[in-house]
């Protein structure tokens, strides 16, 4: 017998149990399954171990990474998305209603940093800095002429609280560049454009997102115009995408009685059910309302109409909504990026589900679908809306409304085509509307500053045909486009109004802009006259009123 026999024997068996444990182990961590345990082995980290470990070349496997995951979640829906620990302070900074920053509003029109607004009591006013600044250097560094994106500006104008940037800024009153030095601040980021009287008992307010301080802005424009007179309001929420939940229920509950149901969401685990009513504290209860929406009107945007129309508390007027009814969660990561991941669907009172159809991983047919919409019709005919009639449902009071995805407005409203010409196009694909009525707004500022409204505003304008004039001159010379007056002619008007609500934004502000466009709005103007007809009150269509 050899003598190493029983020593050999002895060990084989402990041999084979470790290779066997250690098999377990990469098995498990190389193809990602869940042990009896419920242990998760992760097969992503074992790829990139291999990857650093013996890939021919050298890889930042971190930059891989990066790139990888938003391929992942795109598999999902069209909305679950990765956040970089980069770019996450900046998509939470729009919600959150404040960021640190120098407090201007500005545009590029012409390759340079031109100050439009200068925020009240913000760090910009405190060093001295004016609306018309041109900004040509950040910290020593020339700007001007650099090709600058809009987004590379913010980033370096924002900054942490109390830090400090230095501004070389050139003004048309000093032949040498002046330089500020400006000590960054909290500056808001406000949700609402305009909150005016549109008549003796009518208010509107245009919203431009659902962020965290939404509400609390909202709620004090109603006030403000309710103490100016206003029963009935016009709540604008074209082109707004949404943002948080809260703020569209604490919307509509101001409007809506107790026990009115407002929202629910329902997905696959029971911590995603839920339902919200309305607890009866809303101050608006007996005001009439009116929502404008568009095909850009998303996610919150939809909760809010939805509640309103499925309660019977007012008319819903414009064109079907996008049809973004999917919840998402923020998860943070260890390294500060997060993770948007859809975890329910939003269903309206009447049990509409919000969310349009889509296919996983076909992002590009679901956000092509607006332009299916065009391609089809829906735009601009009324008789080219697709109703799914296999998905009806009923509002408080019986009326039918359709499933599908998207709020189907109570009142169709198409897109305004009148005036719309070659010139026209031509002309808004340049950008010589923004830049005319800034020059204009720019080099008159000390005699424009006497208007103090809209009204008094355009009294100060020149009338429309030296207005017309002067801007297709501006045109053929700034933009090379000749002034063809057959095009021009039939364009004269929407051009005259865009101009003059240019001028107002600039002079004014953003509510200028929308009291001057709104003023030959079709949405806005049948919305005044629902109001005065009193069907906001009582809404009795059917389904689609196709006008």
């Amino acid at each position: 017998m050899n003598p190493n026999f029983k020593r050999t024997g002895v060990w084989i068996p402990v041999i084979v149990a470790a290779t066997f444990c250690i098999g377990l182990f990469i098995g498990a961590r190389f193809f990602g399954h869940k042990s009896p345990s419920g242990a998760i082995y992760n097969k992503i980290d074992a790829i990139m171990d291999l990857i650093t470990e013996e890939y021919v070349d050298e890889v930042d496997t971190d930059s891989l990474l990066e790139v990888s995951i938003p391929d992942i979640l795109a598999k999902l829906d069209p909305h679950s998305s990765y956040i970089s620990a980069q770019d996450i302070q900046g998509a939470n900074d729009e919600l959150d209603g404040s960021f640190s920053g120098i407090g201007i509003s500005f545009n590029m029109l012409t390759d340079t940093i031109t100050v439009l607004e200068v925020i009240s009591g913000g760090p910009s006013e405190k060093v001295g800095i004016m609306p018309g600044d041109r900004i040509i250097a950040i910290n020593d560094s020339t700007v001007a002429g650099q090709r600058w994106s809009t987004e590379r500006v913010m980033r370096t104008l924002r900054g942490p609280r109390d830090s400090k940037v230095k501004l070389g800024v050139s003004r048309a009153t000093a032949p040498e560049l002046l330089t500020f030095e400006v000590k960054r601040g909290d500056i808001p980021v406000t949700s609402i454009d305009a909150a005016y009287m549109v008549d003796e008992n009518t208010g509107y307010i245009k919203v431009n997102k659902f962020g965290r301080s939404t509400h609390a802005e909202f709620l004090t424009s109603l006030v403000k115009l309710r103490d100016s007179g206003a029963e009935k309001f016009i709540i604008d929420l074209r082109g707004n995408g949404g943002g948080f939940m809260e703020m569209a229920i604490l919307m509509a509950n101001e409007f809506l009685p107790a026990g009115s149901p407002i929202v629910s969401t329902h997905g696959r685990i029971p911590s995603s059910e839920s339902i919200t009513m309305a607890d009866g504290t809303g101050a608006f209860q007996q005001s009439e309302v009116i929502v404008l929406m568009d095909e850009y009107s998303a996610s919150a945007s939809e909760i809010l109409a939805g509640a309103i129309q499925d309660n019977d508390r007012g008319l819903i007027i414009g064109r079907r909504s996008f049809g973004k009814g999917l919840v998402q969660r923020q998860i943070e990561l260890p390294d500060s990026s997060a993770l948007r991941l859809t975890t329910a669907r939003y269903h309206t009172p009447s049990g509409r589900c919000i969310q349009k159809t889509y296919t996983r991983g076909n992002l590009d047919s679901y956000s092509l679908e607006i332009i299916d919409r065009y391609n089809h019709g829906e735009g601009f005919n009324a008789d080219s809306v697709r109703l799914d009639t296999t998905q009806t449902f009923h509002t408080l009071h019986g009326r039918m409304v359709y499933g599908g995805g998207g709020i189907m407005p109570d009142v169709y409203v198409p897109n305004d085509t009148a005036g719309i010409s070659s010139y026209y196009i031509n002309v808004l694909n340049a950008g010589l509307l923004q830049k005319f009525a800034f020059k204009f707004a720019d080099s008159r500022r000390s005699y424009l500053k006497q208007a103090k409204d809209v009204t008094s505003l355009m009294k100060l304008l020149p009338n429309d045909d030296v207005l017309i004039q002067d801007f297709a001159t501006f045109a053929h010379q700034t933009g090379g486009i000749p002034p063809r007056w057959y095009y021009i002619n039939i364009s004269r008007d929407l051009i005259v109004n865009q101009l003059k609500a240019l001028i107002a934004r600039d002079a004014l502000g953003v509510s200028g802009y929308y009291e001057v466009i709104n003023q030959t709005d079709p949405s806005y103007q049948r919305a005044i006259k629902e109001l005065k007809t009193g069907n906001a009150e009582f809404p009795v269509s059917v389904g689609i009123s196709k006008h």
